[in-house]
């Protein structure tokens, strides 16, 4: 009698999606602090509230935050060389023009696209926190998303 091989094992696609559920969940955890932070620094930037502008000055820690955003450091802008006071022309300072109005709904849009960013990152994680089994993990790759840039950063 001929020797049948036993037929080979078909992957289950249950499994194999629940892995890639999985690393999905590890993945997010882990970059969520960092989305979270780009997508607040990116809203202020929409608006030059990481500026200085005539009448306004903004917290220092939000001009070293989207220096942060902007230019990979934690600092202060170094102050510009102000001229001297002969050299600056006598005439009034001309007025800021308002942007186009499709600028500034592109702005506006933005800023909504950046508040359903921080919502969905929100809840992305709270659902990890919740629906993970292995909540330990989840912490530990929040803390190390957490920490790991803010440590770059510092350094």
């Amino acid at each position: 009698m001929a020797e049948t091989k036993p037929a080979a094992r078909k992957p289950n696609p249950a499994l194999r999606l629940a892995l890639i559920r999985q690393i999905h969940v590890y993945l997010g955890v882990f970059i969520a602090p960092s989305l979270l932070f780009f997508a607040v620094t990116g809203a202020l930037q929409l608006f030059s509230l990481h500026e200085a502008q005539p009448g306004y000055k903004p917290a220092p820690i939000i001009e070293k935050l989207g220096e942060l955003h902007k230019n990979q450091k934690f600092a202060l802008k170094p102050a510009r060389a102000s001229k001297p006071a002969a050299a600056k022309p006598a005439a009034a300072e001309p007025a800021r023009k308002t942007p186009a109005w499709n600028v500034a709904a592109l702005k506006f849009l933005f800023l909504v696209v950046a508040l359903s960013l921080i919502a969905s990152t929100v809840l992305g994680v709270w659902m990890a926190l919740t629906y993970n089994r292995r909540k330990r993990v989840i912490w530990a790759l929040l803390a190390a998303g957490a920490l790991l840039p803010a440590l770059l950063a510092l350094a």
